[in-house]
């Protein structure tokens, strides 16, 4: 079984609307001018540099852009030219949310579960409704229909997203522990708060907790899982309200390595006790490498600038792990520094960081772990993806050449009311059918 991650194409729509309250980046940078040739690029080079490195590398495709039937819904008529310029007249960030590229983000795509895990023997997908956000709720059916054409045959298991009136956020609330990707692993789930149970959590007082107890108990038991080896353990409010949206902004695990913020969940100590249980119960006798990041040492504004925790941990070889960090956690002295003492230890897997610019997503609020879902696959479960959804070296220059043809070097805020942007954007998703070689929704 070898772990694959699935990098989001950065769409030609990419622009800073601050449409996500409580990403602090998104809101700080709204109506920044944004480089969507840029973005894309950067993300296809750390994506094919990982690739370089020996990982299975695919992407997935940015998702259709603008949704003009949710215009159209919601009023307004006419033709496609038209409806786009009224939209913009009347309610500009209408018609920036129905042009948003926040699919890039694949880590809210959906929560996968390995078929090592699940009890039927199956693989499963289940897209994340996002509700918490309007943008991102309008992705959740075109994203489970890209996930069945690529994910393909009978080994996978696709499901329809939670009920929207549980707001799930795919695998950005969702991690893995295992003595190897093949092995059976301990999926911990975390939530922000409850709908049914509203008074029974601490709550954020001034962030929104936009992952659901119910949806998290509802994906478990959809995928499958062994109830002995899931955790369901909810995120610490006061990392909400500092601006950690995701638990994946201040934890990050692979295989046997858990790195973790101080403040990352809520009655933490009981917390690690409860995954030391678990893993005793699944690991085999291998150890299990917790790092938990003081606070004094890192704090968490420096946690939520830098992304320390939205770097990827990914496996090179047996025993040997790298961090894929953002540029950001070099030029953050504190956050350099924890880097640099767990690799300095010599104590755990942990080996080499390698630091990527992917500054034009992390100015929207996502950083390298945001721009990638990772799947576990066995070896059939590989020859049964849509070979188009691999990133070759071949395909990844067909890329580079598809969005020097097709994508803007500056798209400003009000550059969305353009019907041009529209045409340009139908052309540039056809041209990439082409080249991934499915229909994309």
């Amino acid at each position: 079984m070898r772990e694959a991650n699935f990098d989001g194409l950065v769409g030609p729509t990419h622009h800073y609307a601050g449409l996500s309250f409580g990403n602090v980046a998104s809101t700080r940078n709204a109506k920044l001018v944004s480089h969507p040739k840029k973005a894309a690029l950067q993300g296809l080079a750390k994506a094919g540099r990982l690739r370089d490195l020996g990982l299975l590398q695919g992407v997935l495709p940015p998702l259709r852009r603008p949704r003009l039937d949710t215009l159209r819904a919601l009023g307004f008529t006419g033709t496609d030219a038209s409806v786009i310029e009224r939209a913009f007249r009347a309610v500009p960030q209408l018609l920036s949310a129905a042009y948003s590229a926040s699919s890039m983000w694949v880590a809210n795509a959906a929560t996968f579960t390995p078929s090592r895990d699940a009890t039927d023997g199956k693989a499963h997908f289940t897209p994340a409704n996002l509700a918490s956000k309007f943008h991102r709720s309008l992705e959740p059916k075109q994203t489970g229909a890209n996930l069945r054409a690529i994910f393909r045959g009978a080994s996978f298991v696709h499901h329809e997203p939670i009920l929207p009136q549980f707001g799930d956020e795919g695998a950005a609330n969702h991690s893995r522990l295992a003595p190897a990707h093949g092995e059976p692993g301990l999926e911990l789930f975390t939530f922000g708060g409850s709908v049914l149970q509203d008074g029974a959590f601490p709550k954020p007082k001034k962030f929104p907790a936009r992952q659901s107890l119910e949806a998290s108990h509802a994906v478990l038991t959809t995928h499958a899982l062994d109830p002995s080896r899931t955790l369901v353990i909810q995120q610490n409010p006061d990392a909400i309200d500092a601006g950690v949206f995701h638990n994946d902004v201040v934890a990050v695990a692979n295989e046997n390595v858990w790195l973790l913020h101080e403040k990352a969940y809520l009655d933490q100590a009981t917390i690690l006790a409860r995954v030391r249980t678990g893993w005793a119960a699944i690991g085999g006798g291998a150890p299990l490498h917790v790092f938990e990041i003081a606070d004094a040492d890192v704090p968490l504004e420096d946690a939520v600038k830098s992304y320390l925790f939205n770097s990827q941990l990914v496996t090179l070889s047996p025993g040997r792990m790298a961090i894929i960090a953002p540029e950001e956690c070099r030029e953050t002295e504190a956050v350099k520094a924890a880097i640099d003492a767990m690799i300095a230890s010599g104590n755990s897997p942990l080996r080499e960081v390698h630091y990527f610019d992917v500054r034009e997503s992390m100015q929207n609020g996502g950083g390298p772990a945001c721009l990638r879902l990772r799947v576990a696959l066995t070896e059939g479960e590989i020859a049964d993806v849509h070979p188009g959804a691999w990133l070759t070296p071949e395909r990844q220059l067909a890329l580079e050449t598809w969005v020097g043809n097709h994508y803007r070097d500056r798209l400003a805020f009000d550059d969305l009311g353009d019907p041009k942007l529209y045409l340009e954007v139908q052309t540039a998703m056809d041209a990439l059918e082409g080249i991934l070689g499915f229909a994309l929704a």
